[in-house]
This record gives structure tokens, sequence and C-alpha cells, in this order.
């Protein structure tokens, strides 16, 4: 990237995965200061200035650039509000999820930017909450926390581990649907049977407002659903042994939950033989 300032950063999973060893995906970059300003001097494709951000060509590759923000919470659970905009770097890693993802590299010359010990944790293999609230500010990150926890087989450390039963004994449920659903799409697409044991031994199911009927699960016959289930709805086969219903689901998940729960009793209609058996035997009712 020939995009270099000393106030430019990469941030978050990019450092995180880099310290790990692993590639990553994602490539964020944030600004300490005004990144729309920063970036006029580029090509501007598009700007979101109630966020800070904006999106530039350069090198014939579409870069995004956040600027460094404070964030609160007026509404537990939902969305949070921007108070400022161009902060200092520290404020804006204080707002994220884990300190393994409150990380910043320079961009000039690859200095580690780490206030809150991320890289320790790193090393120690812990999960840390950046703040007491933050499971009650945002309760999706403790779905966030399992899909962390399995994909880089780290553990919650005490503190944050007591937080989250803690929250999960007395749960706000007006919460964002929508930030629900994708954080479980995304730790239920690992397709990992470890996923689905912590969900249920830590108790995170509480999140979706619904007791849980005890299911005896066989984990080697959901990890092979993608030979029935594509890719892109293995996430749904584990998830169909909960009551979901409310979730804001597409019609093509609808669909494909209804299929699974009449595969799982047995009572499909025109279905292979074959698919009712691996479903029914996937959920030992």
């Amino acid at each position: 990237m020939n995009i270099k300032d000393k106030n430019l950063y990469y941030i978050g999973g990019v450092v995180r995965d880099e310290i790990l060893g692993i590639g990553s995906r994602d490539i964020d970059l944030c600004y300490e200061g005004n990144a729309i300003e920063f970036a006029s001097v580029y090509k501007v494709i598009k700007t979101n200035p109630d966020f800070g951000t904006v999106r530039i060509l350069c090198d014939g590759k579409e870069i995004d650039i956040a600027s460094t923000r404070t964030e609160t919470y007026p509404q537990k659970g939902h969305l949070p509000k921007v108070d400022k905009i161009g902060c200092p770097l520290k404020e804006d890693l204080k707002r994220r999820d884990f300190t393994i993802n409150a990380i910043a590299k320079r961009t000039t010359d690859g200095e580690i930017i780490d206030y809150f010990d991320g890289v320790k944790d790193i090393e120690n293999k812990k999960l840390r909450v950046l703040h007491d609230n933050s499971f009650i500010d945002d309760p999706t990150r403790i779905i966030r926390g399992l899909k962390f926890s399995v994909r880089f087989g780290f553990d919650l450390d005490k503190n944050t581990k007591k937080l989250q039963e803690d929250y999960l004994n007395n749960v706000n449920y007006d919460m964002s649907l929508h930030r629900l659903k994708n954080e479980l799409v995304d730790a239920f697409s690992l397709n990992k049977s470890e996923v689905l044991e912590r969900f249920i031994e830590q108790k995170i199911y509480k999140l979706l407002n619904q007791d849980y009927k005890a299911f005896k699960f066989d984990y080697d016959r959901l990890e092979n659903g993608g030979k029935i289930i594509t890719p892109q709805y293995i996430w749904l086969l584990w998830c169909a042994g909960f009551d979901i219903s409310h979730l804001p689901l597409t019609r093509g998940e609808k669909r494909i939950l209804e299929w699974v729960k009449k595969l799982r009793t047995q009572e499909a209609g025109n279905n292979t033989p074959r698919e009712s058996i691996i479903i029914s035997e996937c959920y030992n009712v």
C-alpha cells in the first residue's frame, strides 16, 4: 500500500492476525484525525460524514479509511452514537470489543501501538474486554468472543468470564436483532462443533430469549452438514435446535429453517430419505 502517513494506522483484526502469524482477509485503516479531510488529495469514491469514513481509489484498488472516533450507547444493545470524530487514537481503541482487537500499527514505520496490553493477551491466549460495561453496551460481543475463542484457541480471562455470566443471568432483550443474527452467522459459519458446545455450556443461548430444550447432538454429522446445505446457510443447521424465529431471517432462510426442522422430526415431504436420516440423527431428540 502506497498510502503512508504518521497518523495513519493499520488497526484491529489485521494487526492481531499478523501477530498471530496468520493471513487476514480484511485490511482496516484508521486515521488519527479526520479521515475525509486527509483523503481529499486522493480520488474519493464515497464518504460517510456521520461516521467519518471514506473510500478512496489508490493504485487501482478501493481502500476504506475510518476516522478515529468516540461512541456512546444511549440505548443499550443497539447501535452506538458517534460523539466525536478525530479523537486521539487511544480513545478510538478503547471503544473496541476485546484488547486483542485494540492494537494499531503505524503505516510509516510499523510501530505497534498497544495501550491495553492486547499483545500480551494474544501471547497468553486470553480474551479480555476493555471495560466492565462492554457486554451491557453490546451483548453480541459475547458471541463474537465465542467466535474468537474457537478460531484462535483463546479463553475468556477471569473478569471477562464473570461479566459474561452476570450479563447472561440478566439479559436485556431489547437489543439489535440484526447484530445478533450477524454474529450468530459468523460464529456458526465456522462449522465447528466447539462453537455449539460452548454456546450451550456457557449458556450463551440465553441471548435468544428462550429456554434451551436439551437435544443430543451428533456433532460429526452436523460438521458434515455442508454436504446437504450450502456454506451460506450452514449456520441454520447448527441453530435449528433453538428458537430463532424472531430474528430478521430472509425468505430463503425461513424456507431452509423449516426444511431442517421437518427433516429433524422426519416429517419431510418430498426430500430424500438420506437427508432425513442425516438431519434427524444430527438432532437425536
